[in-house]
């Protein structure tokens, strides 16, 4: 049962590191295009 807890533990570990790297990329994307609409718009409105 232990092997059982490691094999899951390790890829526990991976799915965490990948949920926060596409959590992260949305993040930035969102930011950068709903953000810079909203600088343009104060910028150039």
């Amino acid at each position: 049962m232990a092997a059982d807890d490691d094999e899951y533990s390790d890829y526990n570990d991976a799915r965490q590191r990948r949920v926060k790297i596409v959590a992260w990329v949305t993040i930035v994307a969102l930011i950068l295009v709903g953000g810079g609409a909203t600088v343009f718009a104060l910028l150039f409105g």
